[in-house]
């Protein structure tokens, strides 16, 4: 439910209120009687968006509380001329926000106060912003409405920010965020509340069912989506073979410790390890092995200089190499090349940062990922404003500290790029933790169960030559051939089965809960 609004969002919504004004004009003259019932159907208020939203559609932002949506729309937002003169009128506050030299962190009160002071804009008409624009569409009969999502953008900070008091917080920056002399005026509205957006979920229906493979710790959901579980249960997972490996490599074998701690990133011993690594895992893995590394800053770092110490060309001995951009369109064409690579044979490797593109969604499913590398452990940028609001606040409401929070969620995207590798029972692959602050308890306790029981403890801090022997002696097990029949009684279960009583015992003991 965050909102993002650049000068740029601001330069075409000027586009996007200049095709508005011309197409009211037009039905003007051609149907005005399409904008009298519009008119007459807003004097009866938002009844009709409220029954509207008990389908699926209704869960998308802005999520508007019933009080609001019982409410009749402003009379100064009613007649589509002057809404338009209104969403201009506000258009041109929004850039004298954007002009500020040094940043800006406030509430949504005080930002509605400046916003009252500076141009007379109260907080009510901000409310219906988001709606009123929609039935404008929905009168006007537009079809592109993909090139009016900049003015949609703008009516929906102007609903979100007006309508929460808290749970949010305004943050203006006149430059880069990584980069202080790059001017780039952006206004954020942050959500720091994730309950917010799971509450009409919650509202609509009496059952919910939140599932993951990355749901760990369980007890950290309650808090942060703030609602009391009626059962939390983890289940582990029924496999006919141990297919999954994941091992924890802590140092090289010069016994250098890998980590991707801030301080060790220009370390060039530690960078050559993880070369040595990934270089060792190319020769003895068949097929792919997909890489994450913290961010893409750190993964240039690294390439430069794995390309210095001439660990690139060993490794185009073995696979070829592809890599993440943040440009979506290479990215694709690097993926597509990479599934062929490994498709014919010839092996690949793919270099990719958590939190991107190829860590959300993207399958690595048999030979596309027989190993999976995670190249430190994914914090999150701690110097982000927008964290800091959002850690203050859940410190300030559910009482979680901050290194909790930081380290559940960085366990948990290191979770998600790892599970890349196994798609189903009958994928096998490796999940190498490179980072010896994996070794550690509070990182290892909090990695989903289905990981955590497959960790030997005498896996859990190898050198890299230690690492190559467990994968070796893995790849053999893993080539030994699986019939349907080994999985049935184990992975698959008949009809017969299901009904046995053995059966049903056995299920309820790999159940876990709590």
């Amino acid at each position: 439910m965050s909102v993002t609004i650049t000068r740029r969002t601001l330069e075409r919504c000027d586009g996007n209120i200049t095709s508005l004004s011309g197409e009211l004009e037009r039905i003007k003259e051609s149907d005005s009687g399409r904008l009298e019932e519009e008119y007459r159907e807003l004097v009866e208020g938002l009844r009709e968006a409220a029954e509207g939203r008990d389908n699926e559609a209704t869960l998308a932002n802005p999520a508007l509380p019933q009080a609001v949506l019982d409410e009749a729309v402003p009379g100064n937002i009613r007649n589509a001329t002057h809404f338009i003169s209104f969403v201009k009128r506000f258009l041109e506050y929004m850039k004298s926000r954007l002009k500020a030299r040094h940043v800006v962190s406030e509430s949504p009160p005080a930002f509605l106060a400046d916003t009252l002071s500076r141009v007379c804009i109260e907080r009510k008409p901000l409310r219906f912003c988001a709606e009123r624009l929609h039935r404008m569409v929905r009168t006007l009969q537009l079809t592109d409405i993909d090139n009016f999502y900049p003015v949609a953008l703008l009516c929906n900070f102007a609903t979100l920010v007006s309508t929460y008091s808290k749970g949010f917080t305004v943050i203006i920056e006149p430059w880069e965020p990584h980069a202080p002399t790059v001017s780039n005026p952006t206004l954020r509205l942050a959500c720091a509340d994730a309950s917010i957006a799971i509450k009409p979920v919650f509202r609509q229906f009496q059952s919910v069912v939140i599932t993951s493979g990355t749901l760990s710790p369980l007890d950290m959901y309650p808090k942060i989506l703030d609602f009391r579980p009626v059962l939390m249960t983890s289940l582990t997972m029924s496999l006919a073979r141990n297919c999954l490996c994941p091992i924890i490599v802590a140092k090289g074998n010069d016994q250098v410790a890998m980590t991707s701690k801030f301080e060790a990133r220009e370390d060039p011993s530690v960078t050559r390890n993880y070369g040595n690594l990934l270089l060792e895992l190319a020769r003895t893995v068949p097929d792919g092995v997909v890489c994450f590394f913290v961010s893409y800053i750190y993964m240039e770092t690294v390439m430069a200089t794995w390309y210095e110490q001439g660990i690139i060309d060993q490794l185009l001995k073995y696979k070829l190499l592809f890599i993440e951009t943040q440009d979506a369109v290479e990215t694709s064409i690097a993926l597509l090349n990479y599934h062929r690579a490994c498709d014919t044979g010839r092996g690949a490797i793919f270099l990719s940062v958590a939190r991107g593109k190829v860590s959300e969604g993207i399958d690595f499913a048999h030979h596309l990922g027989r190993a999976v590398v995670m190249f430190g452990i994914p914090y999150v940028y701690t110097q982000s404003r927008i964290l800091k609001a959002r850690l203050e606040y859940l410190r300030e409401q559910y009482n979680i500290k901050e290194n909790d929070f930081l380290t559940f969620d960085a366990m948990r995207h290191a979770a998600q790029c790892v599970g890349r590798a196994l798609r189903n029972k009958t994928d096998y692959g490796i999940m190498v933790f490179a980072d010896q602050r994996f070794s550690r308890a509070d990182k290892r306790g909090r990695l989903p169960r289905w990981i955590q029981e497959h960790i030997e403890e005498s896996n859990s801090s190898l050198s890299t030559d230690e690492a190559v022997s467990v994968c070796k002696r893995f790849l053999k097990l893993m080539a030994q051939p699986l019939s349907r029949e080994d999985q049935l009684g184990v992975s698959l279960l008949t009809y017969n089965e299901l009904r046995r009583g053995d059966t049903q015992k056995r299920l309820k003991q790999v159940v876990y809960t709590r």
